[in-house]
């Protein structure tokens, strides 16, 4: 998987980055070509099925909506070290059991999925959700909510500040995910969020170097 960057500058130096990302929905897959793939059968791991609003982030970093056991083949192709869960239920003991048979680390920052326009999203939650982020040793990692859009949304956006992302970029990228269910309160968060006390977290990623 690869993430296309085209990198220019605005007149405040800030870097505006425009990608293309695939959204990958299980509900929109085709049957695969028989000349590919083959009907699996039993025991076969053979079908990879990716969770819904799977994409790559960068290099290290995922983003998804929550996964199922039908995603556990896919997610064991990315060999992960760590999972940012960012829902407040309890993890699901399927998934709880393929972290422990995976050797995966378990992130969980609740954070409620509020359907207002409106909500007080927590500032607090977010940055050590991005602490787990940039942090190298927990990479590759996987970022999910339930839905892969506005959560999840909002800590890849304040990710792409300290990438330095000019706001139409950071935007772009959210809507692309959120479509119709994009919320002014996300980008307003995203807008205002400072991320002036994580510069010095340790940053290497390839969409960062210009």
């Amino acid at each position: 998987m690869t993430l296309d960057h085209k990198t220019t500058a605005n007149s405040e130096g800030e870097v505006c980055k425009t990608i293309e990302v695939v959204l990958v929905d299980r509900r929109d897959l085709s049957p695969p070509s028989p000349a590919v793939l083959t009907s699996p059968v039993v025991g076969d791991d053979l079908t990879f099925i990716p969770p819904l609003n799977f994409a790559m982030v960068d290099n290290g970093i995922f983003r998804s909506g929550f996964p199922d056991s039908a995603n556990f083949s896919f997610l064991q192709t990315l060999g992960l070290r760590s999972i940012i869960c960012l829902c407040p239920e309890p993890y699901p003991e399927p998934n709880t059991d393929f972290l422990k048979a995976n050797g995966i680390k378990l992130f969980q920052f609740g954070i409620e999925g509020y359907k207002e326009p409106f909500v007080n999203i927590p500032e607090d939650t977010i940055r050590e959700a991005l602490k787990v982020v940039l942090d190298m040793r927990n990479h590759p990692v996987l970022i999910h909510c339930k839905r892969g859009k506005h959560r999840t949304g909002c800590v890849v956006g304040c990710f792409r500040k300290l990438q330095r992302w000019c706001l139409s970029s950071i935007f772009d990228e959210y809507q692309r995910f959120a479509a119709a269910k994009a919320r002014v309160s996300d980008q307003r968060f995203m807008e205002l969020f400072d991320v002036s006390t994580l510069k010095h977290s340790p940053m290497s990623f390839s969409c960062s170097k210009r």
